[in-house]
């Protein structure tokens, strides 16, 4: 099959409900490890903290340290005789105090509308209506009591779990990477959740660098793809950057035939996006678009550290571009077939 005649259901699976994950593992580094052999397909059963059987000293190691901010909130509407409940999720910032959101119900909330959350202690004012029907809007909040809107969502705001996870999160903490630095994701990258301090310890110990960069989740990742050809889909803009430091050392290893292996497939689009054409990585903070699916040429990542994804996702293709479509979904079938447990509470795969 053509790479250019992809079809959305090529990447379809069936995948028994309760197989998806609703919470994470008693342990960070206990999930299962499914080890893949990226050109023969050749699998092996670990667990995750086993990791450090794969990895060899001088590989460097890509960590998205984005912090996932409590992105979602309810509030209502602010209106004479009015209690229409509504419910927020922040997607991404455009200026001070300014974000794109997901609201519900939209079709209640145009432009001039105004919400209050948390009896009060925000106030959102709709500006405009942007793609998807997503609003811009402007947060304001008492700024003696707050420095900022994030200390606003600490204290009135919610995870912004994905939909297919029901049960509430008992520790909002295990929603966040034990490294997670810059806030501004409204979803966790999830293959970091399997990395406890102890871990990266000895990862370190063993001759191994840990790179950070920044990529801020939003919906671009998840968005379902709605197209039937894979080449029609549009992915949402993120915000990444990559600092001169976290160039430098990746640009050395790959110059010295070293490994470069991306923690979760966010930190894969955020080096993808900041490579040239030779595979040169470069400083930058932008928006990137990118969309990774077979028939892609890798020009930084070499090996990947990914959880199980949804079908049809925008994920599963990106893993696919890594190997390949057969081998992937055959992997998936034996996952299955093994019971892993899939999505963002789930198991992991060190796809190398």
């Amino acid at each position: 099959m053509s790479d250019c005649n992809l079809s959305t259901k090529d990447f379809f699976y069936e995948l028994p409900e309760r197989l998806i994950a609703q919470e994470p593992s008693a342990k960070r580094d206990e999930s299962r490890l499914m080890v893949l052999d990226k050109k023969t397909g050749h699998l092996e059963h670990r667990i995750f903290r086993d990791i450090l059987d794969y990895l060899q000293p001088g590989d460097v190691l890509v960590i998205n340290d984005s912090k996932v901010i409590p992105a979602r909130i309810y509030g209502k509407k602010i209106a004479e005789n009015s209690s229409v409940a509504v419910e927020f999720l922040l997607l991404r910032q455009q200026a001070e105090d300014v974000w794109e959101v997901l609201l519900h119900p939209g079709r209640r909330l145009k432009p001039g509308a105004a919400v209050s959350f948390g009896d009060g202690i925000l106030r959102a004012d709709i500006l405009e209506t942007v793609a998807d029907g997503n609003r811009i809007v402007r947060f304001t909040y008492d700024k003696n009591r707050y420095k900022t809107l994030y200390e606003v969502l600490d204290e009135i705001g919610n995870m912004p779990l994905p939909p297919y996870i029901t049960k509430k999160l008992e520790d909002r903490s295990r929603y966040q990477t034990v490294y997670a630095n810059e806030e501004g994701s409204a979803a966790a990258p999830t293959a970091g959740l399997h990395f406890t301090p102890e871990l990266l310890d000895a990862i370190r110990q063993k001759g191994i660098e840990i790179v950070p960069v920044m990529l801020h989740v939003g919906l671009g990742t998840f968005r379902p793809v709605k197209v039937d050809n894979v080449r029609d889909h549009v992915m949402h803009a993120e915000y990444f950057s990559v600092s001169q430091e976290a160039a430098d050392t990746v640009n050395r290893a790959k110059a010295e035939g070293r490994r470069i292996i991306a923690v979760g497939t966010t930190s894969v689009r955020t080096l993808e996006s900041a490579a040239d054409e030779n595979g040169v990585l470069h400083a930058i903070r932008a928006d990137t678009r990118i969309f990774i699916y077979p028939g892609y040429r890798f020009r930084c990542v070499d090996a990947l550290i990914t959880n199980f994804h949804l079908p049809e996702s925008t994920l599963l293709m990106l893993v696919s571009a890594l190997s390949s479509r057969e081998i992937v979904l055959s992997a998936y079938e034996e996952a299955i077939r093994r019971e892993y447990r899939f999505f963002s509470f789930g198991d992991a795969m060190f796809i190398e």
